[in-house]
């Protein structure tokens, strides 16, 4: 292998939705850096059989809501 063309590898720590933490190497950041997970296989749909926890996250959700609420409701006959 060529030396000097490959990046640096590392460990650093995974901290998941719930708190909990794993160390890892990866290429991301320096050596003991941390990164902070906001969707893990404990919340996304796709890991836990399509119960979709919304985490409502800056108010994001709720200004959609407030703006397109009623688009696609079902109109009263």
């Amino acid at each position: 292998m060529k030396s000097g063309i490959h990046p640096d590898y590392h460990f650093i720590k995974i901290v998941m939705t719930d708190g909990t933490e794993y160390q890892t190497r990866s290429t991301y950041g320096k050596e003991g850096d941390s990164l902070q997970l906001d969707i893990d296989s404990k919340t996304h749909p796709a890991w836990t059989g399509g119960e979709q926890k919304l985490l409502d996250r800056a108010g994001r959700v709720s200004k959609f809501s407030a703006k397109f609420g009623s688009i696609g409701a079902a109109k009263p006959r």
